[in-house]
């Protein structure tokens, strides 16, 4: 069938230019060669490309005598070969046609086709477009350009063949969707829905990665949302599931049930927020199912939520493969999150400690996003953000002025002691109650 064609400027990038160049050189040897994929959908949605993938009829062995600075040859079974040019990689892919799929993940066998039936073996029809940089033309098999329009995404042909091919398109269509504010169609998602189950076969780093593109893209509570009545987190974080249902005291979270609360904070996150931060959004209460009770006067609590939270955190992120940085920086912001209703009444070494921890500005924007979605009062929130603006570096993280190598000179062992010293040093230090070394060492030995 004829495909839709009409024009379309590109923009005149480092990056088109590249492209362009790769594509001409294929054209200028007898051989078909497009823009594919992402790159068109964005520039036709007026978004900036991240990259350019190329689709042409060269195969892999053609492609590597015209380009002989290939990057990575792991594709080149599935007609796949990645080139240097411009500084930029660009992934080289054969017009293909896939065979059957055993692993809902790579087909068996592919044989290389058509411009035409490489379009119809793609996940999306909005991802399934074409462009000629060099008669500045885009090629529509796929009726791709109407779902732009009325920003619908539909799988290409059949949502269960598609998905079927590879599982993780279904977090794919939630990432498309959320990202590009998209609605997705009723049968692509009836089918998502139906199929989410499959997925837990899929590698855990695979999962991990669409996770954080969608709840980190530009519309995270689409994701959330998304996410959640797909069956995705069901899936891949059930522990989501048990937060709905449970009550919380309505004089501090009037707001409604655990589930109701931690969406809310999600709500309020801005586009493209932080990792650190919004893993700890979603987990900051994972551990009110466990610690759930309710006093002698009918009065609900959470007895040590944030220290079972933080172990149950751990547990999750290794269960997605997040690295060993990311789960210690979660955990200290999950275990903490309580912390801050002590701020008005600590000492003041033990504040400037408190606003020195590594993750204390994520920390922060937790308590805020906490009170914002529950009793409102944020009072706590405003005075810690005056005093981290007040304080210098120096005066929170001061380098000791004494040692614990000082303390053994004077005659102290190591062991606990000696931590304990250093400690009681550090808070008259952080206090201002030691000015100088000199100063330190005397109440030292006084302590001693």
């Amino acid at each position: 069938m004829k495909p839709d064609t009409y024009h379309l400027d590109f923009p005149e990038t480092p990056l088109t230019v590249s492209a362009r160049d790769i594509v001409r050189t294929l054209t200028n040897s007898g051989h078909t060669a497009y823009f594919a994929g992402g790159g068109v959908r964005d520039t036709l949605l007026g978004r900036s490309q991240k990259d350019i993938d190329i689709a042409t009829s060269a195969t892999p062995g053609q492609v590597q005598k015209l380009f002989p600075r290939v990057t990575d040859l792991q594709g080149k079974n599935f007609g796949v070969v990645r080139v240097m040019r411009g500084g930029q990689v660009f992934e080289i892919a054969t017009f293909r046609k896939d065979g059957t799929y055993q692993d809902g993940r790579r087909p068996d066998s592919v044989t290389f086709t058509t411009a035409e039936e490489d379009a119809q073996r793609r996940d999306f029809t909005v991802n399934g477009l074409f462009y000629d940089p060099l008669t500045l033309t885009v090629i529509d098999h796929v009726n791709g350009r109407a779902d732009l329009e009325n920003k619908i995404l539909r799988c290409i042909g059949s949502p269960s063949a598609r998905f079927g091919e590879d599982y993780l398109r279904m977090f794919r269509a939630v990432r498309f969707a959320a990202e590009l504010d998209f609605d997705i169609e009723p049968d692509t998602w009836q089918t998502l829905t139906v199929m989410s189950r499959k997925t837990s076969s899929l590698a855990p780093e695979r999962v991990r990665d669409e996770l954080v593109k969608s709840l980190c893209g530009s519309h995270p509570l689409k994701a959330f949302d998304l996410l959640d009545r797909s069956g995705l987190f069901f899936i891949w974080l059930p522990e989501m599931e048990l937060l709905k249902g449970v009550e919380q005291p309505p004089q501090f979270h009037p707001e409604g049930d655990v589930f109701v609360h931690t969406r809310l904070m999600v709500s309020d996150l801005p586009p493209r927020p932080d990792l650190i931060l919004t893993l700890s959004v979603l987990l900051h209460d994972i551990a009110k199912p466990d610690t759930q009770t309710i006093d002698e006067t009918g009065r609900i609590r959470f007895n040590g939520h944030e220290a079972v939270g933080a172990a149950k955190a751990e547990k999750i992120l290794r269960r997605l493969r997040f690295s060993n940085d990311q789960i210690e920086a979660v955990k200290m912001c999950v275990a903490g999150h309580m912390m801050f209703k002590d701020a008005p009444n600590m000492r003041l070494s033990t504040l400037k400690r408190f606003l020195a921890r590594p993750w204390f500005e994520q920390e922060l924007e937790l308590h805020r996003l906490d009170c914002a979605s529950s009793h409102g009062l944020l009072d706590i929130h405003q005075m810690l953000k005056e005093k981290h603006a007040a304080f210098s570096q120096e005066e929170v993280k001061p380098k000791p002025l004494v040692t614990g190598h000082d303390l053994i000179n004077l005659g102290v062992k190591p062991g606990p002691k000696l931590g304990k010293l250093l400690t009681l040093l550090m808070d008259e230090q952080l206090e201002g109650k030691l000015a100088d070394r000199d100063t330190a060492l005397v109440r030292a030995r006084e302590l001693m």
